[in-house]
Formats: structure tokens, C-alpha cells, sequence
């Protein structure tokens, strides 16, 4: 007999179902043995396989039974959600969305500004060129900021084929297994950046007593938090008060946390509040702290930790020994910190949008806006040219909303305050620095490869400064008392900061003139140095002002050297003009109120310091009524003679026979030098602010060359702008 004749027997399934199921039309499936062998079936019983194999072919009437999807319920209803409201606004159709837009204050717009328009409704040139940002929707540009998932698409591409045995709902467990895998291959050793060790540090004996503590937490609150804004303080201090009791079963990352605030509440201190507090030196108590902190954040593995508040407190530590590191090792140590936030998604507003809760992605922005902008300033610092201020990422700013309106289990974001709140810092640097990362003086200094990006949208949302201060003074600082502290501090840092700006745009634009000879009326120059004077006015305020003293940690950051330097030109070209007067009044007060004392033994930048006042004031003498010379110069040179007298150190003695130049009328050479790499040590750059006692600041140290003889008497060629300090970059440290 036959092998076809043996088999013929064997019904087809259709054959073997009952009436009511074979009218259905059954989707025909490979045999058993096709199913297991993994090969291509005919679907005819028996199939030619079987039969070339002389075995029984064995239909398949059930389907196999699929493995469960191992994700995330939550995760995948958020998208499908998040897919539906995209195709909703797409097509203009009302709807209360999940996590509302109204929280920010405004509607859902474009990113240029607009409201989502149709595509039909776009301009003629915007249906001839490929898509820019101002001319598709929001939802578009969300997706163009989120890149694709390498394991998703493996995932479509299994879906599709229909004789594939593979599961393909696995691919978010196999990601997350291939990547533990890597890590376990890798071993433990994390200590790349504060060394190694065999075991992990039990840091009980470092922590201070639980009054110290508290202090040091409430330090925090009153001095940094209001200025920084990266914890929740109602939450954090509940975990905080729990902590004190049981410090031997504290979670790592929370001891990690704890130390950074430590140290950062120790920066915000004088050494008289200091030692009044603890009775020990500054010096002692703060590098004893940032030791713990340094071992804590071993303990938790910072490098591949996952966790936003391990994040914080690294970026916190960094922060606390940024007066005491050159920027080139501060920059390094942010691009860590920058690389992990990246690794975490801050900067993607697609994450938060789907797999994070409305807390989480709120203080997701905070930290990174403040991280962005303390890493711009470091890099200007250190002399990078690329800043990670661009337009390149999509995080939106923080909301304008108290602490208290934000709780860990929350649904939905809360309303955007119409008033001052206890972020109102944040806020406003924040909006500084939206405008500046799309602003075309910015970009021209940093990166001008991504001017296309921000051009339609910088003019469309903010446009120019005019818009941006008048848009600031009515939302945030009309509501602002001045005899309250953060609200006297945002105030005047605020106005110094947008003055700055417009100086620096003066440069610009004068600077990408194209003919050198066009000719700057004396109302011009006025104009412009009048900016200069605004940021000396402001800086003055606030080192004066009994209401900063909690601050003044990060106004020593902002010495206003580019308005000195701005200033000292102007006089030196127009010694006779009408502002001389108000010029060195200015310049008095401002001097006096950042210099009680001068450290001696660190003179390099006095040195510069003193070479771009002291030839303005030869160029403006015997011009007035009298010849007395003013009150900084009288300083200044009571100075240079007492480190005329120190000959016991060799270095000390040839940086002071330069500074003998510097006073010489008959001086021929009209420039002054400048040294490279201004930057690279933080002793050079103490010039001995009084009020935080050896943790000066670096300011504005930036420049390769001072400005020489120019249309607004400044030579923007010997200009370092890629160092420039643009005022906003700093508010963070």
C-alpha cells in the first residue's frame, strides 16, 4: 500500500470540524511537524514534507498558546493614550488631555509660538521645503526629539512575519536583560572618579548629631534650596527627620543626598557662621563632609544608578567644590553628571509624558534646567566653545508653583501660579535661558550650526529682549517684595543679568557688521555703555544689601568684570564725556562693596584687574575739576604698593615688577596684556571677596585679550566670547 493511500484516511481539518465551525473560514496552519522542524508548510494533508519523510502529517487545529506580554500594564496604556491624544490634536479635535498643557500657563502651541495649525493651513514655502520645526505640530516635534527604540523595531520586523515561532511582546524584558547583563559582566568596579576601595564605607561617624543636622538642613532651606530648586523639601525633610533616628539602616541614596546638602549648606556660610555653629574651621567641617559625600555616592553606585535624587546629590557635591576646582576638572565631573541625566531621559519630554508620574517629571525639569545651565557656565569657564544651551533637547521649564503644590502621589499637574511662589528664581532664570538658547547672539558665540533649529521659533515665542524683559517684569517681578530676600535677590540679578545681555548684543551686532568703517554716534556709545552701568548698579545692590547675606555664596560668582572692562574702554577713548563722572562713582561703589579685602598673595587677577582701571584714570586726569584721583584708583594703588614690598617669594616679586608698567603714563603700548588660560587655577582667580573668606568666585575671567580701539571702543577680535559669562549661566551654583 501506498504512503498517499495510508494517509487517506486522515480528515483535513475543515473536514473533521463540526457543520457550525467549518461555514467559518479557518486560517489554515502548518502541520505539527512543519511547526517543529521550523519549515515552510503547503498546508495540504499530508503536506509534501511529510510524505518525502514517509511520517504521519499531523494537522494543527489549535493555535499554540502565547506566552504573556512582560511589560508594563501601566506603561502601555499611558501609550496608547499618549498615540490617541496625538492623533486628536493632529486633526484639531477638542479633548481634556491626561496631563494637562494648561498647567504651563498657555495653550498647546507649536514650537514657534503658534497655535497647532493644520497642515493645509501652512505657509505656500513651508509645502515646498522639507518640514522645519515652525512648520509642523507639536505632537511632530515631540517624536522628532524621542529617537527610535532599536529593540521595538526588531520587534516590528518579527511581527511581520507570519512564520516566525518568536515571541515578539518581549522586547522591553529583553532590553532590560541584555543591559544587566553588561553590568554583571563588568563586575563593580564603579570607582573610576573618587578612587577604589575593598569594601563599602560605613559613614555613621561622619554624619553630624542630629542637631547639627537639622541645622545644617535648615541652613539649606534658608540659603540654597531657594536659589537651586532640585529637591522637594516637604517630602525630602520627612525622610530627612526619619533618617536621624536610624542612621545605620539608611538607604545609600539617601545618604548620599544628605551629605550633598551638608556640603552645600556649609558653602553658603561664612567662616564666623561657621565656626559660631559647629566650632571648627570652615575648612575642616566642609572638606569632611564632602569626603562623606564622595564615599556615599560609592556606596550607591552613582555611575550606574538610575535614581534622580542620586543624581542630585552628585550634581550638589559638584556644586560645593566648584570654588575650590578649575573649571577644566568642574567640567569633566558635569559632563558625567550630564551624561547620566541623558541616560535617565531628563532632557526628553517624551519620557515623562509617558512613563513617569506628574511629580516626577516636574522635578525631572528642575534638575535639569538647573544642570544645564550651571554646565554652560562651567564650560564658558573652562573655554568650550559647544554648550549643552542649545535648542537641541525639548525639556520644558519648571512651573511656578510652590513647594507645597506638589505632592509625590499626585494625578495631575497643578496650575501654574499667576503670582510669586518660592520658585520664582528658578523660574526666571529658566525663562533667560529659553531665550538665549535660541537666540542667534547665543548661537553665533557657541554653535552657529544650529541657528536653522531656533530661528523661527526664537523670533515667534520670546522675540528680542524687549519682549523678554517687559514679558519678565509683568509675569514674575511686579509681584515680587523687594524686602524679602529671594524676591530682593531675583529682582536685581534678574535686571543685571538682562543688561548684560544687551551688551553683549551691542557686541554682536557691531561685530557682524560688514564694513569697519561705519561710523557710531556718540548717542550709540552712550547707549551702550549705559547697559554697563546698569550691571554695576545691580551687582552693588546686591552685595550691599543685608537681605543677600544667605546669597552671597552665588553672587560671588558674578564679578562684573566685562562691565568694568566695557566702562574703563569708554573712559580711556572719551575720557571728557558726560557720564566720566557717574562712570567712576559706579565703579567706587561697586569696588567697595566686592573687595573689603584684597587677598596679597594671589595677584594675578588684581593684576588684571588693576590693568583695566588704572590707564583709564591716566587718560581722564587733569580732564575735570579736580585732579584728586578717585576712590578705586587710591585703593588700588595703596595696594600695588604693599605688594611691591613682599621680596621674600621669588613668583611674587616678577608679578610685581610687571604691575610697575601698569601705572607708567609713558606707557606706549595702548593694549593690555592678558594671560591665556585665565581660568585654568582657582587661586588665580581669588580676589579676596571679604563676605565668604577664601571662596571667591571666578566671575566673569574670560577674556584672551582685552578690548582695544574698535567702532564702540572694544575690539570684538580679542575677545574670547566662546568664555563669555552671558549672566544667566551661573544662577544655579
Amino acid at each position: 500500500m501506498s504512503m498517499r493511500s495510508s494517509l487517506a484516511g486522515i480528515q483535513s481539518p475543515a473536514e473533521a470540524l463540526p457543520p457550525s465551525q467549518s461555514s467559518k473560514q479557518q486560517r489554515v496552519l502548518a502541520c505539527t511537524l512543519c511547526r517543529q522542524r521550523k519549515v515552510k508548510c503547503d498546508h495540504k494533508f499530508p503536506c509534501s514534507n511529510c510524505i518525502k519523510s514517509r511520517v504521519k502529517c499531523v494537522p494543527t487545529t489549535v493555535l499554540p498558546r502565547r506566552r504573556p506580554r512582560r511589560r508594563f500594564p501601566g506603561k502601555d496604556v499611558l501609550e496608547h493614550l499618549h498615540k490617541y491624544e496625538e492623533l486628536l490634536r493632529q486633526n484639531n479635535v477638542g479633548f481634556e488631555p491626561l496631563y494637562t498643557e494648561s498647567a504651563t500657563g498657555k495653550k498647546m502651541t507649536n514650537a514657534d509660538g503658534g497655535h497647532n495649525a493644520r497642515k493645509d493651513q501652512q505657509p505656500e514655502a513651508a509645502k515646498t521645503e522639507s518640514p522645519s520645526l515652525s512648520t509642523i505640530g507639536e505632537s511632530e516635534i515631540v517624536l522628532q526629539y524621542e529617537a527610535k527604540n532599536f529593540w521595538h523595531a526588531m520587534d516590528k520586523r518579527i511581527q511581520n512575519n507570519p512564520d516566525s515561532q518568536s515571541n515578539a511582546s518581549n522586547d522591553d524584558a529583553r532590553e532590560v536583560n541584555i543591559k544587566r547583563a553588561w553590568d554583571q559582566l563588568s563586575g563593580n568596579d564603579i570607582f573610576l572618579v573618587f578612587g577604589s576601595r575593598k569594601t563599602a564605607a560605613s559613614l555613621i561617624s561622619l554624619h553630624p548629631d542630629p542637631v547639627q543636622i537639622f541645622r545644617l538642613w535648615q541652613v539649606y532651606l534658608d540659603n540654597v534650596n531657594p536659589l537651586v530648586k532640585v529637591v522637594h523639601a516637604p517630602s525630602l525633610q520627612v525622610s530627612i527627620i526619619k533618617a536621624m533616628s536610624n542612621l545605620e539602616n539608611i538607604s545609600p541614596t539617601l545618604e548620599a543626598l544628605m551629605f550633598s546638602i551638608y556640603c552645600m549648606s556649609l558653602v553658603s556660610l561664612t567662616v564666623e557662621d561657621c565656626h559660631a555653629m559647629f566650632g571648627l574651621p570652615k575648612e575642616d567641617i566642609l572638606t569632611r563632609y564632602q569626603c562623606g559625600c564622595q564615599q556615599a555616592l560609592l556606596n550607591c553606585g552613582f555611575l550606574r544608578n538610575n535614581d534622580r535624587d542620586c543624581l542630585t546629590a552628585f550634581y550638589l557635591y559638584i556644586i560645593s567644590v566648584g570654588s575650590s576646582t578649575d573649571p577644566h576638572t568642574l567640567s569633566s565631573m558635569l559632563g558625567v553628571a550630564f551624561r547620566i541625566a541623558q541616560r535617565l531621559g531628563i532632557h526628553n519630554e517624551s519620557i515623562p509624558a509617558k512613563c513617569t508620574t506628574p511629580f516626577e517629571a516636574e522635578m525631572r525639569r528642575r534638575l535639569w534646567w538647573s544642570l544645564v545651565l550651571f554646565d554652560t557656565r562651567i564650560s564658558e569657564l573652562a573655554g568650550h566653545k559647544s554648550v549643552s544651551l542649545d535648542p537641541t533637547w525639548n525639556c520644558k521649564m519648571p512651573l511656578n508653583v510652590n513647594d507645597s503644590d506638589l505632592q509625590p502621589d499626585m494625578k495631575h499637574m497643578p496650575e501654574a501660579r499667576s503670582y510669586s511662589t518660592d520658585a520664582i528664581y528658578a523660574i526666571v532664570r529658566a525663562e533667560l535661558g529659553e531665550f538665549l538658547r535660541r537666540s542667534d547672539f547665543h548661537l553665533d558665540f557657541t554653535n552657529p550650526a544650529l541657528k536653522p533649529i531656533a530661528r523661527d521659533v526664537q523670533n515667534r515665542d520670546t522675540g528680542d529682549l524687549d519682549t523678554l524683559e517687559k514679558k519678565i517684569e509683568e509675569k514674575y517681578l511686579k509681584f515680587c517684595d523687594p524686602e524679602i530676600p529671594l524676591h530682593f535677590m531675583t529682582i536685581w540679578m534678574t535686571r543685571g543679568h538682562l543688561a548684560r545681555c544687551r551688551l553683549v548684543e551691542q557686541y554682536w551686532k557691531f561685530g557682524s557688521s560688514t564694513t569697519s568703517t561705519t561710523h557710531i554716534t556718540d548717542e550709540q556709545l552712550d547707549n551702550t555703555t549705559s547697559h554697563a552701568f546698569r550691571m554695576l548698579e545691580c551687582d552693588t545692590k546686591l552685595m550691599t544689601s543685608p537681605l543677600t547675606k544667605g546669597y552671597l555664596w552665588l553672587a560671588q560668582f558674578h564679578f562684573q568684570f566685562l562691565a568694568y572692562i566695557h566702562i574703563a574702554q569708554d573712559l580711556r577713548s572719551r575720557p571728557a564725556s558726560k557720564h566720566a563722572e557717574q562712570a567712576w562713582k559706579l565703579m567706587n561703589e561697586n569696588f567697595e562693596a566686592r573687595f573689603a579685602t584684597i587677598s596679597t598673595h594671589r595677584i594675578p587677577l588684581f593684576k588684571l584687574f588693576a590693568a583695566t582701571v588704572l590707564p583709564a584714570w591716566e587718560a581722564s586726569k587733569g580732564l575735570g575739576d579736580s585732579s584728586t584721583p578717585p576712590r578705586i584708583v587710591s585703593s588700588i594703588k595703596q595696594k600695588l604698593a604693599k605688594l611691591k614690598q613682599i621680596s621674600h617669594n621669588g613668583e611674587v616679586v616678577k608679578e610685581t615688577t610687571q604691575l610697575n608698567n601698569i601705572t607708567d603714563p609713558n606707557s606706549q603700548d595702548s593694549s593690555i596684556p592678558m594671560p591665556m588660560g585665565l581660568c585654568a587655577n582657582s587661586q588665580m582667580l581669588d580676589m579676596g571677596i571679604g563676605t565668604q573668606d577664601g571662596y571667591a568666585g571666578t566671575g566673569d575671567m574670560f577674556f584672551s585679550g582685552l578690548f582695544g580701539p574698535a567702532t564702540l571702543g572694544v575690539d570684538m577680535n580679542q575677545v574670547d566670547w566662546a568664555a563669555m559669562d552671558w549672566g544667566f549661566d551661573g544662577w544655579c551654583s
